[in-house]
C-alpha cells in the first residue's frame, strides 16, 4: 500500500536569506510554496510574490534557490526573474500535468522554464551594455507526491538526509567538478583552485545544461536546498549533524546560517529545509 501523501499541518518548512559578513549587497533569492487553486507563498525574498499566476487546486510544493552573478543589482536581477520567470511557467506545467498526468511531461516542462528564462536573460544582456554578465544559478524542487522533481542549474545544491545518511542529490556544474569528473584534478584539491567558483553552466551565462532528476519521495526524509554561501563554510559532515538533531526547520536553518556566519560569511547564504512530520491520524 502506498503512504500517504503529507498534510499540510504535517509539512515542516523554512527558507531564509542573509548578506553575509562581506558583501554589502544579497544577490540571492528564494521561494516556498504550494501550487493550488491559488500560489500560496509560504517563505519569500521576492518583492512582488503575489504577482505569480496560479495553478490546479490539487497541491504540488515548490521550492528553488537561486544565486545571482555578474555583480551588484544585475546578480539580484538575474537571480530574481529566474525565481519569478520559472514559477509561472512551472505553475502553468503542473496544471496540465493534473490534467493528463504524465511522468515526462514535468521533466520536460521544468528542463523548457530553465531554457526559456536563460534565452530572456541571454537577449536581455546583449542588447543592453548596463545588463552585460547578469547570470544565475537555480536548484529547484517541485514535489507531486510521491515523486519530486529536482532541477539543477549551476552550483546551488540540494541534499537529503535520509536513515541518517546526507547525500548531495545535485552534481555542481562549476569548471572544477568538470576537472574531477576527467581526472586531473581531485575532490579534495579543487575547493582551493580558482575553479571552484567558475561556473560551468548557468541561466543567462555563456553556457547552460539543465538537468532534472526524478527522486522518489519518503517519510523521514529531510530536504536542504542552498547556495554556496552554506557550503563553502559549513562541511557536509556539519550539515548532516544540524539536519539529525533538528528540531524544527526553522531551528536548523538558522543554525546552519549561524555556522556559516561563524565560518567566515564571505558569501550570500540562502537556505531552505523541509520534510514531513507524520500526525495521528484517524482510521
Amino acid at each position: 500500500m502506498d503512504a500517504p501523501k503529507p498534510r499540510n499541518e504535517e509539512l515542516d518548512f523554512h527558507g531564509l536569506t542573509h548578506a553575509g559578513r562581506v558583501r554589502g549587497d544579497n544577490q540571492d533569492h528564494f521561494l516556498i510554496c504550494s501550487l493550488q487553486r491559488r500560489v500560496e507563498i509560504h517563505a519569500t525574498s521576492l518583492p512582488e510574490a503575489v504577482s505569480i499566476a496560479a495553478a490546479d487546486p490539487r497541491a504540488a510544493f515548490l521550492a528553488m534557490v537561486a544565486d545571482g552573478v555578474g555583480g551588484g543589482a544585475m546578480g539580484e536581477e538575474a537571480s530574481r526573474r529566474a525565481v519569478q520567470q520559472v514559477t509561472s511557467y512551472v505553475t502553468e506545467s503542473v496544471r496540465c500535468y493534473y490534467a493528463a498526468p504524465d511522468e515526462s511531461h514535468l521533466s520536460e516542462a521544468l528542463t523548457a522554464a530553465a531554457l526559456q528564462t536563460h534565452d530572456a536573460l541571454v537577449d536581455e544582456s546583449g542588447s543592453d551594455p548596463d545588463r552585460r554578465g547578469m547570470a544565475t544559478t537555480l536548484t529547484l524542487w517541485l514535489g507531486v507526491w510521491p515523486d519530486a522533481y529536482l532541477l539543477q542549474v549551476g552550483d546551488s545544491r540540494c541534499y537529503i538526509l535520509r536513515d541518517g545518511v546526507l547525500s548531495q542529490m545535485s552534481r555542481d556544474q562549476t569548471m572544477a567538478q568538470e576537472l574531477i569528473d576527467q581526472g586531473i584534478l581531485t575532490a579534495a584539491n579543487a575547493g582551493r583552485t580558482r575553479w571552484a567558483n567558475t561556473l560551468s553552466s548557468s541561466i543567462g551565462g555563456s553556457q547552460t545544461a539543465p538537468v532534472v532528476t526524478r527522486i522518489a519521495q519518503r517519510w523521514g526524509d529531510v530536504g536542504l536546498l542552498c547556495s554556496d554561501g552554506l557550503t563553502r563554510h559549513v562541511s557536509d559532515e556539519r550539515i548532516q549533524h544540524r539536519l539529525s538533531t533538528m528540531t524544527s526547520a526553522r531551528e536548523a536553518c538558522e543554525a546552519l546560517l549561524q555556522d556559516a556566519l561563524d565560518g567566515g560569511g564571505t558569501d550570500n547564504i540562502t537556505i531552505l529545509i523541509g520534510r514531513a512530520v507524520a500526525a495521528e491520524r484517524s482510521r
